[in-house]
This record gives C-alpha cells, structure tokens and sequence, in this order.
C-alpha cells in the first residue's frame, strides 16, 4: 500500500528538519573553527611583532 499524501508530507518536513538541523551544525562548527584560527593567527602576530621590535632594538643598540 503506498503512503497517503500526508504521510508523505510528513516524511518531507521530516527530512527537510533533518537537513536544516545538519546545516545549523556545520555552520556552528565552521564558526568555532574560524573563531580558533584567528585566534591563533592573532597569537602568530602578536610575536612576530615582538620578534621585529627586540631585533630593531638589537640593530639600534649595535
């Protein structure tokens, strides 16, 4: 017997939900993801610049 048109609907919202609630997950994750990077990125710069002033101190100095 095959699903009746509302049974049928029903299994489409129900997939359409399935899909919504992946793609919130995934957009959360890649938040999160690109939240650590620049955070990290940050980090990197941060010593560098602490790397480029000791050596401009270093040069001056000589």
């Amino acid at each position: 017997m095959a699903p009746s048109p509302e049974d049928r609907i029903e299994q489409a919202l129900a997939r359409i939900e399935t899909a919504a609630a992946a793609r919130a997950y995934a957009t959360a994750r890649l938040a999160r993801r690109h939240s650590k990077l620049r955070a990290r990125i940050e980090e990197a710069v941060a010593s560098l610049d602490v790397l480029i002033a000791r050596e401009s101190q270093s040069v001056e100095a000589d």
